[in-house]
C-alpha cells in the first residue's frame, strides 16, 4: 500500500516519518543530528533510527541528509 503525505513522501514507515518529521522540524535550527539524541526525543533506539535513516535520506524532498560521523553515535548533517 502506498501512501503519500502532504510533505510528499510515499511508502515510509510510521518510524521513518517521524524521523523525518523530527528532522524537518529543526533543521533551522541545527545542522548535526546524532541517531541518540533523535531516538530519546522520538522514543526509539539509537539503532532504529540508523536502520531507518537511508530511507529518510532517500524520500526527504526538501532537505539533505548525510552521514556525516561515528563518535559516540552516528552523525548526520541535515541542510536545506
Amino acid at each position: 500500500m502506498s501512501t503519500t503525505a502532504a510533505s510528499g513522501t510515499t511508502d515510509l514507515s510510521e518510524k521513518q516519518r517521524r524521523i523525518l518529521e523530527y528532522l524537518r522540524d529543526h533543521v533551522g535550527q541545527q545542522t548535526y543530528f546524532k541517531s541518540r539524541l533523535i531516538a530519546d526525543e522520538l522514543g526509539l533506539s539509537a539503532k532504529e533510527v540508523g536502520t531507518n535513516m537511508p530511507a529518510v535520506r532517500d524520500d526527504a524532498n526538501g532537505i539533505e541528509v548525510e552521514k556525516w560521523g561515528y563518535s559516540s553515535s552516528t552523525t548526520w548533517k541535515v541542510t536545506t
